[in-house]
């Protein structure tokens, strides 16, 4: 299995709109990446296995700190490091780019992504109430320190 992590690229907006689309409720267009990966103030990779884009992770840059703004896996592959390795590649950036802290929003319930942020070091500093939408739900800030 031939496994890449690279930098996000306008060719691949269709494999990456099919991923928000079977991972979120309320997907980004393709037009918003567009915007995205074209700013200079952003970072996106993606992973590939076998030339196949399976997932990728993007970051705004804010002075010293990093909002990472998007993580997604295609549902199959999950649970297998490909997200930890998303996270870790950004966290690289970061150290690379004099980023120094870094934060993220998180569905409450989903337990999975929290253990996989506490486990590469991210704690939660407090909540956003009803900050997603289909569902309604409360994100929880968490933030990591590099």
């Amino acid at each position: 299995m031939d496994i890449t992590i690279r930098e996000l690229l306008i060719d691949d907006l269709n494999d990456i709109i099919e991923i928000e689309e079977a991972c979120f409720s309320v997907p980004w267009s393709k037009e918003s990446f567009k915007a995205e990966i074209r700013h200079q103030s952003t970072h996106y990779n993606c992973i590939e296995i076998n030339k196949k884009v399976i997932g990728y992770a993007g970051l705004w840059k804010i002075l010293d700190e990093g909002h990472i703004t998007n993580i997604a896996v295609i549902p199959q592959y999950r649970k297998k490091g490909f997200g930890e390795k998303l996270i870790k590649n950004l966290l690289k950036y970061c150290k690379n780019n004099n980023i120094d802290k870094i934060t993220l929003e998180v569905r409450e319930s989903n337990i999975a992504a929290k253990e996989l942020y506490k486990k590469i070091g991210f704690e939660t500093a407090g909540i956003r109430k009803s900050y997603y939408t289909k569902p309604t739900e409360n994100a929880e800030i968490m933030w990591i320190e590099i």
